[in-house]
């Protein structure tokens, strides 16, 4: 219920993103436009957001005869997790990365790039597509697909506004200045939205995935090599993308400085501490499973 109020936000603030830009390009007449072209996209989001993030990866779907060992490994992890068998996908890409999406358990994809299958252990691998796998069964697929494709959105029109400028009510051409503030904070609202909903988000499905494979110090292991790994092999697909780079087990973008501070994923090593303390628990018989 509380996934569904926050899915139900997350539209609606971006919704308000697309109005105020409307309104900048074409007055109320814009408004109205870009009301109906968020709703449509909304729709189209819920329905499609998914084909649209595995295709932006060029990922290939595999099978127990294409990929045996990966697909079997998922197999497995949804069975624990009492999880209908999502659909499987390898993206072929160096850096190491994992991601899951789809509009609930029912019709989703895990993905995992050909990168993280040479850098991870079998083991510390189950750990990372546990951690998806949660993803899917406390439906963050849907917030995290919809909001990267609807962000993607956010930043076109407000280019859109920035080349083409904006009209007042009368369509007198505004103030260039707003047209360039507009394209710098829009997509940065956007960018702060989708963060608020997915640092949260990024904790639970560690421990869900520690539950799920009983091995928390597994996926901390593995949080730790992707992060050694991924600093020096850029993830195009991804930098090309970056509204997707939050649906990541790992933030694939190589910003620094300030771009730190608005990342979509909690640092690596709080989330690792949070993995080891949970790893002591299980060992010494004292860790409360919440039920993922």
């Amino acid at each position: 219920m509380f996934n569904l109020l926050k899915t139900a936000m997350l539209m609606a603030a971006i919704t308000a993103l697309f109005m105020v830009i409307g309104s900048f390009i074409g007055g109320k007449q814009g408004m109205m436009l870009a009301l109906l072209f968020a709703l449509g996209m909304n729709f189209f989001s819920y329905w499609f957001s998914d084909k649209i993030v595995l295709r932006m990866y060029n990922a290939q779907e595999v099978d127990e005869h294409s990929a045996p060992q990966f697909y079997r490994m998922v197999q497995d992890l949804a069975q624990r997790a009492q999880l209908p068998m999502p659909r499987v996908y390898v993206i072929n890409e160096d850096a190491p990365n994992a991601f899951a999406t789809g509009r609930n358990p029912e019709h989703a994809a895990v993905a995992a790039t050909t990168g993280i299958m040479r850098v991870l252990t079998e083991r510390e691998l189950r750990g990372v597509m546990a951690h998806e796998l949660t993803h899917v069964k406390h439906r963050d697929i849907l917030i995290s697909t919809i909001s990267a494709t609807m962000a993607g959105a956010i930043s076109a029109l407000a280019n859109f506004a920035l080349f083409f400028g904006g009209r007042d009510e009368n369509g007198r051409p505004v103030n260039p200045i707003a047209g360039i503030a507009l394209a710098i904070l829009a997509p940065l609202a956007a960018g702060l939205i989708q963060m608020a909903i997915s640092r949260a988000r990024e904790f639970e499905a560690d421990r869900g995935g520690a539950e799920i494979s009983g091995d928390a110090e597994a996926l901390a292991t593995a949080l730790q090599k992707i992060e050694a790994v991924a600093r020096g092999v850029p993830f195009q697909a991804a930098e090309s993308h970056p509204a997707t780079a939050q649906m990541m087990i790992l933030n694939p973008l190589h910003a620094g400085g300030i771009g730190k501070l608005f990342s979509t994923h909690p640092p690596t090593e709080e989330r690792v501490a949070a993995l080891l303390h949970i790893a002591q628990s299980m060992r010494t018989g004292q860790y409360q499973s919440r039920s993922v």
